[in-house]
């Protein structure tokens, strides 16, 4: 979470979006299935778009990783038969992002995030998330695809101010989440099979993409199974974006098979292992940390706790916070000293035009945990009923205010959020310099190591076991071979 931010330049990178993949026919409806050439406008449009969604996701990896990743692509790309696919026609960018996913927008741009990155165990099978979203778009599928960007988000909370499906809490959530659209089962197959077949022309062990595809359903059972750590990324947003189905795999492996190479390609683990040895996994201390039910900012020096059940996101530019009986939004705005001022422009970002046909009460003020606070709720009529909106404020210093806006049920006020707005505190010069990052770290098996033995060095509180299966693709009953390589998570050090 990075401060403060402007809806407005949200909505502006939906709207672009948007108008770049209605910019073509897809090949699909035009009967056509040769790749075309990316066009102008598009590409256009997307580098206009590119510096933003960047900063939207926290940043790009550079350096040494961030170019290992665009050599893979443009290999990758070469064997689409797109025109200019292996001479930089794509722009892939690594992304600083601790959720899992990869995506791409019309114009030629890839993105894949640093966490999905630390999810896989060798080159081949980047090559084979690489080729799958270079297969999206020489397919052409941003026509059919269903949109759910931020524009509409926004357009639903503005019109009555929320629309009762929780979008606001949501809002915060959808840059960092990657969903800007999703794909049908069969756009979803159609890259599969495009992956597939630019991978192995590339030189690359096609057995890769079920793998990794193996690996993607591992590692969205894991977080199901965690969801009790109320972390809304309980479901990976590449499965959100790109539909898993329990035939899946099993597809992927037949194509694989029925390319005649299946075995026979590139892995290069080794090669890969080097360049994910020291990789940022999960938040970045920089943007806040999840840890539980507990949201931490060591730069910011704050911290909250969600109610149980709750699920917690942090987004670059905001905290979201859902579950079944409310939803709630941590961020901060301008402030000019004054709570009240502060409550009522909240107000206003939220509603829009609309803040005027709202009955805003004159807030009250309070104390929490030493910190100035003031709060006031109103009730906006939805066309599911009313609901409760509440904007809660705190003068965190002169210069500096933050507030959570809750949504809950008509009548219900605060409702479920009462600890979460009472939970806001300072976190001590100790706390703060105690919050480390966690980053993958290769080891080399050693005699006396065990599955067990290594997993108990994993930098979690819970599911050691299962997190270092899943991030190694190793069963249970693995037997681990002196000398083999194998990833770790662990803490690292602030930079």
């Amino acid at each position: 979470m990075k401060f403060p931010s402007s809806f407005k330049k949200l909505m502006a990178l939906s709207v672009s979006l948007a108008a770049i993949g209605s910019a073509t026919q897809s090949e699909a409806q035009r009967g056509q299935r040769a790749p075309r050439a990316i066009s102008q406008s598009a590409a256009s449009k997307a580098a206009q778009q590119h510096p933003q969604l960047v900063a939207e996701f926290g940043g790009a990896e550079g350096g040494a990783r961030g170019a290992y990743v665009v050599s893979v692509g443009r290999k990758v790309a070469a064997a689409s038969r797109v025109p200019g696919g292996g001479s930089g026609v794509f722009t892939i960018t690594t992304l600083n992002s601790p959720v899992m996913n990869a995506f791409a927008v019309p114009g030629g741009y890839v993105y894949i995030t640093r966490q999905l990155l630390g999810l896989m165990d060798d080159e081949a099978e980047l090559a084979s998330v690489l080729g799958h979203e270079i297969g999206h778009i020489a397919a052409r599928h941003s026509e059919g695809r269903q949109r759910t960007g931020l524009l509409s988000q926004l357009g639903a909370l503005v019109v009555g101010a929320v629309t009762g499906s929780g979008q606001l809490a949501q809002l915060a959530g959808q840059i960092s989440q990657g969903v800007f659209l999703s794909y049908s089962r069969g756009q979803e197959f159609e890259s599969d099979d495009l992956g597939i077949r630019y991978m192995t022309a590339a030189g690359y062990d096609p057995m890769a993409a079920p793998s990794l595809l193996a690996s993607l359903g591992a590692a969205t059972s894991l977080e199901a199974r965690g969801a009790g750590r109320n972390d809304e990324r309980s479901t990976p947003s590449w499965a959100r974006t790109h539909p898993l189905s329990a035939d899946r795999v099993r597809r992927a492996t037949q194509r694989a098979q029925a390319t005649g190479r299946a075995g026979a390609g590139v892995r290069n683990r080794d090669q890969f292992l080097a360049q994910v040895d020291g990789l940022l996994v999960d938040d970045d201390p920089r943007q806040g940390i999840v840890e539980g039910r507990d949201f931490l900012h060591p730069d910011l020096r704050l911290g909250f706790s969600v109610p149980q059940g709750y699920g917690i996101q942090n987004g670059t530019r905001a905290v979201s916070i859902t579950g079944s009986n409310g939803q709630a939004q941590f961020s901060t705005g301008q402030f000019n000293g004054n709570l009240s001022s502060y409550i009522a422009q909240v107000f206003q970002s939220v509603a829009g035009q609309q803040s005027g046909q709202l009955q805003i009460p004159q807030p009250r003020t309070t104390t929490v945990n030493g910190i100035p606070a003031a709060y006031t709720s109103t009730t906006a009529q939805t066309q599911q009923g009313p609901v409760d909106v509440t904007v809660f404020a705190y003068q965190w210093d002169s210069n500096t205010a933050y507030h959570f806006v809750t949504l809950t049920r008509g009548g219900s006020g605060l409702g479920p959020f009462g600890s979460l707005v009472g939970s806001l505190r300072r976190l001590t010069a100790n706390e703060a310099a105690a919050i480390r990052p966690r980053v993958i770290d290769v080891v080399t098996v050693r005699p006396s190591d065990t599955v067990r033995s290594l997993a108990s060095r994993m930098a979690y509180r819970d599911l050691q076991l299962e997190r270092f299966l899943t991030l190694n693709s190793l069963e249970a009953n693995s037997q681990l071979r002196p000398g083999e390589k194998v990833k770790l998570v662990v803490y690292g050090a602030r930079s």
